[in-house]
């Protein structure tokens, strides 16, 4: 199984039904793209459910984020670099999503940034997924 694209999917499913919440399954790669996404305003809080350990399983509990009138913050997400393909790209070939009203998630050397962080640090990665 794929964490990401299992936590992308559940997100993509909690928004098309407008759920308050949603929980995912929690490692270290999706709790930095958790923050990621508080800090860049697309979800409104993670925090992490259960115990630290091997024999109980700890979840991410994403709080999602709407507007007045019902409507999501996230209008898509899509998984760019997947299991079979890996996508890599330096600092210089990453564009912005939708002019700029979206948002790649890139994982790097200095951890998961977005793509307008990873130019400012002028460092490159495996882009995860992009959001708009």
């Amino acid at each position: 199984m794929d964490p990401i694209a299992d936590m992308i999917t559940r997100i993509r499913n909690a928004n098309a039904i407008q759920r308050a919440s949603v929980d995912v399954f929690c490692s270290t790669l999706t709790q930095a793209i958790a923050d990621v996404l508080v800090r860049e305003g697309w979800i409104e809080s993670a925090t992490r459910q259960g115990k630290k350990g091997k024999q109980e399983k700890s979840e991410l509990a994403l709080t999602l984020k709407y507007d007045v009138k019902g409507k999501a913050r996230i209008a898509a997400l899509r998984r760019v670099s997947k299991p079979g393909k890996r996508v890599y790209r330096g600092w210089r070939e990453l564009r912005s999503v939708r002019q700029g009203y979206g948002a790649a998630l890139v994982s790097t050397p200095k951890g998961v940034l977005t793509d307008a962080q990873a130019r400012k640090e002028k460092v490159g990665g495996e882009v995860l997924f992009e959001i708009w």
